[in-house]
């Protein structure tokens, strides 16, 4: 049975960095959920905190160069992420991002890169609602498949 609490909890996943709308929608699926409803709030939820991230950028850096100082060596993630805005620029970090680095962390990175807020806004909700939309749309089917099996 549906409730409200439950969207609730799939808006809260998606919210967070590194569990993001590519696991809750899975999850939200799985436990019997409206696909289409599923997709949609998780959605809204991991692009909550991606504008967060987005508006936030120079405060969130001014904080982390506090933190861990202005020459830590570079991450594995953002080393990766590099390599692929050399390649692709912001429209491909944006899209390869959620599947290999997160959306929060190529969103960040792509405006340390040089990329303006209007821009990575617009890549990241291209981004975000088209792997939404295909992890709603493999999620439902892939378990319809597997129910048929089992």
């Amino acid at each position: 049975m549906e409730s409200l609490w439950e969207y609730a909890v799939i808006f809260l996943l998606a919210a967070v960095p590194w569990i993001e709308a590519v696991v809750a929608i899975p999850l939200g699926i799985i436990r019997g959920l409206s696909p289409s409803l599923v997709v949609a709030v998780a959605f809204l939820g991991n692009w909550s905190t991606v504008i967060l991230v987005i508006y936030l950028f120079e405060k969130i850096k001014e904080f982390w160069n506090r933190k861990k100082g202005t020459q830590t060596p570079p991450g594995k993630r953002q080393e990766r992420a590099k390599k692929i805005w050399n390649k692709y620029g912001l429209p491909g970090l944006s899209l390869l991002g959620p599947i290999l680095i997160g959306i929060h962390i190529a969103a960040f990175i792509g405006l340390t890169l040089g990329a303006t807020r209007n821009w990575t806004l617009l890549w990241m909700t291209i981004s975000l609602a088209l792997w939404s939309v295909v992890f709603g749309v493999a999620s439902h089917y892939g378990l319809l498949t597997f129910k048929m099996f089992f």
